[in-house]
């Protein structure tokens, strides 16, 4: 029969002591946050489809918890002055980078980037999702994707297109149209997404892919034609539209929109940021706003983010490599 030793029973209690002290300790700490304002870094320009979502929960999440909630847009080399501005920023909640999924393209195909967002930054979660649509100029000799691709086919001079930033998701989208339609086209990076819409209906470029919020308004307006989308469900946003079965085949996907914070962030402040976030999309004037703007909320785990994200900038990769597609 074995029989516990009285030392032993004083490190049970010991142990059973620290851990205690440690579960109240988290729980003043999730208590406790957030202790002073909150900033939502954007690093993208004002009026595109990150810094909107972004201001939409941005207020319910400042009523909920009682502290200012600040959007702040750092926008800069592709999206990179942004990111690198959260990664080095104190670990404490209080700092949180809503970014597009270009985040995910850029880091899985620019090797030089002054960091490793998958190690550096830890998710939140997901805030939504957005089909990226083709657009182009109202010229009325271009009305479909083959007569877009027989034009570029058939131009003697050089065919640009337009994107938010190298390694953009639009980058990679537009790539893959020439790619798979069969004609050569030279990107052209701008600031941001509004920048890149604005040249493309000017007709200074041929065509741009941009998600809902920067493409449906315009193509209601009669500013610009949309020619397609890579969203399979793409009706619901606007019944004329048909996917682009060639395009996302190969595709990396619908864009997407997400929290992070630094890597080091307690786990117990991502959850509460979280599930905060979760409850905001739940409401039926958010809902209602995201789908005016064609756009789709769409939450997550801080672990169901991660895995995402890493997988995500795997595949970026891969698709890059096969289309060669490069941040040079």
């Amino acid at each position: 029969m074995f029989i516990k030793s009285p030392k032993s029973s004083i490190w049970s209690k010991v142990l059973s002591t620290l851990t205690l002290l440690s579960l109240v300790c988290l729980n003043h700490v999730a208590q406790a946050y957030p202790n002073g304002p909150v900033k939502l870094v954007i690093p993208a320009s004002a009026g595109g489809t990150t810094d909107i979502l972004a201001r939409l929960i941005a207020k319910p999440l400042s009523d909920a918890w009682q502290v200012p909630v600040i959007v702040e847009n750092r926008v800069g080399a592709g999206g990179v002055i942004g990111a690198k501005f959260v990664i080095d920023s104190k670990p404490d909640g209080q700092t949180v980078l809503i970014a597009p999924s270009a985040l995910g393209v850029r880091s899985g195909i620019d090797k030089k980037l002054p960091y490793d967002s998958v190690k550096e930054l830890a998710g939140v979660s997901l805030i939504g999702l957005t089909p990226s649509f083709l657009i182009v100029s109202n010229d009325p000799g271009v009305t479909t994707l083959q007569q877009l691709a027989n034009r570029a086919k058939g131009s003697k001079e050089k065919i640009f297109y337009a994107s938010a930033g190298i390694g953009s998701t639009a980058h990679l989208h537009a790539a893959l149209f020439a790619k798979n339609y069969g004609f050569e086209a030279v990107h052209v990076a701008y600031k941001g997404t509004p920048e890149a819409v604005i040249d493309t209906i000017a007709g200074r470029v041929t065509y741009v892919f941009a998600p809902g919020p920067n493409a449906l308004p315009l193509a209601k307006d009669g500013k610009a034609k949309i020619l397609g989308t890579t969203y399979k469900e793409g009706q619901i946003f606007a019944s004329t539209l048909n996917p682009m079965p060639e395009l996302i085949r190969d595709d990396i996907g619908d864009d997407w929109f997400a929290s992070f914070v630094p890597t080091g962030t307690p786990k117990i402040m991502r959850d509460k940021l979280s599930t905060e976030i979760t409850r905001i999309l739940k409401l039926p004037e958010i809902q209602d706003s995201f789908t005016q703007i064609g756009a789709i909320g769409r939450s997550s785990t801080p672990e169901q983010l991660d895995d995402m994200y890493s997988k995500y900038v795997a595949k970026a990769a891969k698709i890059a490599k096969e289309a060669n597609i490069s941040a040079e």
